[in-house]
């Protein structure tokens, strides 16, 4: 569909470059970053995880974020209306539905973690974790908050409603701009946290395991889990960094754009692991805490430690904020769709598509107890929530990594693809590797990957 005048002023752009880098690491830094990336660390090995980890987000994650920018920046257009201006008439254009879908799916189970975040800053805040509190003690305390189906939807609605307010601002006037308020928010609570974990007594242990790799635990899951995290971590194969490329003007260096939000990422879950492993050890507690490390375990060690309640409710405030700005990007992905090829206003998309992010977040809110049907579904026995991050969190954002890869390597081709990548910001200086990291090295890192999950079963 053409874009017409009004329906360009829907569109917008990005009004300056510290915003779109401000706005895409946004995107990439959630609950990822500070929720997954400690236990996900914790549970295979410390440091040389870490290590495993960095390698896969410079040698894939950044490719696959390098060509999502290009197709974007090149077509103007929306994940499904990018594939379908550069290969009209053919089915590559699914990969873009993908995308769309996937983001919608995403946005409605995150949305679920994320209202939890809220609700424990409330009762962090309130006082409930002062004093002594044994970890059978949070670990009721967090299964009877879960399963409240009121409180589990109300904060499902808070969170999407929080979402659906920025995204209506439009690019420059609400992702950009409540980017550059959250992001440096977020960065000043992490950094204050990572100084204070620091002076713990027994936090020396604690960068030991999280600074000093040991190869001899190195397995074959631990590269699984690391490159999962990456492309998860990045918000890569779900067309949320086409649709934000789509946004960028001509001038602004691609690579040097992408690098700069991985870079970003990457440091704020190496910052993250500063805060909870130090904390972890000076308690004389196990890291590989698995997913409850955040709301059954720390919540304990926030009650015992000196300034524990203010740190701890900085902790859950910090937790919110990257949670709201990765939900930004996922409801922009369906939301441009609808502004770009159906002429939707932008007021229109977002609480359609923010609506239906919450209805479908429901089954998820409820299944963690609300609804005992929806917390065990029949013949594979895992919640409804689990299932979602599974297919969407999974299966999807690694089809759409792969797809996407072999599209720039084969389909729209890398000359192609240089061309762009050079327009209007000279010579791209590893050209020959990004191409055949795009080509070779991603294609194949991201099919074993998802061999893995479909082999193993285990999920990232």
């Amino acid at each position: 569909m053409a874009q017409t005048a009004s329906n360009e002023i829907e569109r917008g752009s990005w009004g300056s470059r510290i915003g779109f880098i401000l706005a895409a690491a946004g995107s990439a830094i959630g609950l990822g970053n500070i929720w997954r990336f400690p236990y996900v660390t914790g549970e295979n090995g410390g440091a040389i995880f870490v290590l495993i980890y960095v390698a896969c987000v410079l040698f894939i994650g950044l490719p696959v974020m390098i060509a999502e920018l290009t197709i974007g920046r090149h077509t103007q257009r929306n994940a499904i209306g990018a594939f379908e201006a550069l290969a009209p008439g053919s089915a590559w254009k699914l990969v873009g539905v993908l995308g769309v879908v996937t983001g919608i799916g995403i946005l409605s189970f995150y949305s679920v973690v994320a209202g939890w975040t809220v609700g424990y800053f409330v009762k962090t805040f309130a006082g409930e974790f002062s004093g002594s509190v044994s970890a059978a003690q949070s670990e009721a305390i967090f299964r009877e908050f879960v399963s409240n189906p009121w409180v589990a939807i109300l904060l499902l609605g808070l969170f999407i409603g929080a979402t659906m307010y920025v995204v209506g601002g439009g690019v420059s006037e609400g992702i950009e701009k409540w980017s550059k308020i959250l992001m440096p928010a977020l960065f000043c609570i992490l950094l204050l946290l990572t100084a204070y974990a620091l002076t713990l007594e027994g936090a020396r242990k604690g960068l030991e395991f999280y600074l000093r790799p040991d190869p001899s635990k190195i397995r074959a899951a631990t590269f699984a889990k690391a490159l999962g995290q990456a492309l998860f971590s990045l918000s890569l194969g779900m067309g949320a960094m086409i649709t934000y490329g789509s946004y960028l003007p001509s001038h602004q260096r691609v690579p040097l754009s992408a690098f700069q939000v991985a870079l970003f990422d990457t440091l704020v879950a190496l910052l993250a692991g500063l805060v909870i492993f130090p904390i972890l050890f000076s308690m004389g507690l196990n890291p590989a805490g698995g997913p409850g490390l955040v709301f059954v375990v720390l919540p304990t060690i926030f009650g015992k430690m000196p300034l524990g309640w203010l740190f701890g409710t900085l902790f859950f405030v910090l937790l919110a904020l990257a949670a709201l700005t990765s939900t930004i990007s996922l409801l922009e992905v369906p939301v441009a769709f609808f502004v770009d090829e159906k002429g939707w206003s932008r007021r229109r998309a977002v609480l359609s598509m923010g609506s239906l992010a919450f209805v479908l977040g429901i089954p998820s809110a409820l299944s963690q107890g609300g609804i005992s049907a929806l917390s065990s579904l029949p013949g594979i026995r895992i919640g409804f929530l689990d299932l979602m991050n599974a297919v969407f969190g999974n299966y999807c954002l690694t089809i759409g990594s792969l797809f996407i890869a072999l599209f720039v390597g084969y389909r729209w081709g890398v000359e192609k693809a240089l061309a762009e990548i050079e327009r209007g910001g000279g010579r791209f200086a590893f050209r020959a590797v990004w191409a055949a990291l795009i080509r070779y090295v991603c294609p194949v890192a991201v099919i074993v990957i998802l061999g893995y999950i479909l082999v193993t079963g285990q999920y990232f």
